[in-house]
C-alpha cells in the first residue's frame, strides 16, 4: 500500500527535476490526498479522512483515469484491512475490471487472502517473505518487516487468516502504539482484553482496559 504512494511521489519528483514535463495537477493532487487520507485514517479522525478520499477520487476521475482511480481504492481497502475492518474491495475490483493492473491485482489478491496461487513477486518487497513463509513461520516473517504500516497490514491479514499468535497481537500493539495510529492501535487492545478476559488474567485485563480508556479519551471532539 504504502509502496504506491511512495512510487507515486518519487515519479514526480524525478520529473520535477529531469526536465521532463511537469506532472499534471490531478497526479499531485491525488498523492498528496491520498495519503492525507491514510494518515487521518489510521488516527481515526474518519470525517476528515473520507473528505481527503473523495477529493483524491475527484481529482483522478476529473481526468478520467480509470486504473489511477483504482488503485485509490485499493489504497482504501488496504488501510480499512491494516485496521482489521472487513472492507471488500469490491469498486477496486469493478473500475480493475476495465483497466487490469498485474501488479494492483496481485496485491488485491493479496489484501484479499487469497494467497495460495498468488504470484509473490509481484507484490512490493515487503510483503513477498510473508506470503512465502509456510503458516507455522510467518510471525517470524512478520518481524522482519521494517515498514510500520506494511508491518500493520501484515499483521492484520494474519488476524483476518486465522494465523495471528499471541505475539502477533502484540506486536501490531507496538506498531500501532508507536506510530500513535489510534484506530488500529484501540482494535488491538480490545483484542488482547477480550483475550485476557478468557485467560483469566486480572491484572493484564485492568492494564489493558487503562491503554483502552486513554486511547478512546484521546478520539474524543475537543471540548470548546
Amino acid at each position: 500500500m504504502k509502496t504506491l504512494l511512495v512510487l507515486a511521489s518519487l515519479v514526480a519528483l524525478t520529473a520535477c527535476g529531469s526536465g521532463a514535463p511537469p506532472q499534471p495537477d490531478w497526479k499531485i493532487d491525488s498523492t498528496d490526498l491520498i495519503e492525507r487520507y491514510r494518515k487521518h485514517a489510521l488516527l481515526g479522525e474518519n470525517t476528515l479522512a473520507e473528505r481527503y478520499f473523495q477529493q483524491a477520487i475527484a481529482a483522478t476521475g476529473g481526468a478520467g483515469r480509470i486504473a489511477e482511480t483504482a488503485r485509490l481504492w485499493l489504497v482504501r481497502c488496504a488501510t480499512r484491512r491494516a485496521m482489521l475492518i472487513d472492507d471488500a474491495c469490491s469498486e477496486y475490483a469493478e473500475l480493475a475490471g476495465h483497466a487490469p493492473s498485474p501488479a494492483d491485482q496481485a496485491y488485491y489478491q493479496f489484501v484479499m487472502l487469497n494467497w495460495e496461487n498468488l504470484d509473490a513477486g509481484l507484490l512490493p518487497a515487503q510483503h513477498r517473505d510473508l506470503v512465502r513463509a509456510p503458516a507455522n513461520h510467518r510471525h517470524e516473517a512478520l518481524g522482519q518487516i521494517k515498514d510500520p504500516l506494511a508491518r500493520l497490514l501484515d499483521a492484520s491479514l494474519l488476524v483476518m487468516r486465522k494465523e495471528a499468535r499471541s505475539d502477533t497481537l502484540i506486536l501490531a500493539t507496538d506498531t500501532a502504539s508507536e506510530q500513535g495510529w489510534r484506530q488500529p492501535l484501540l482494535t488491538y487492545l480490545t483484542l488482547r482484553h477480550e483475550q485476557a478476559i478468557a485467560q483469566g488474567n486480572t491484572a493484564e485485563q485492568n492494564r489493558l482496559a487503562r491503554r483502552i480508556q486513554l486511547v478512546e479519551q484521546s478520539l474524543l471532539p475537543a471540548s470548546q
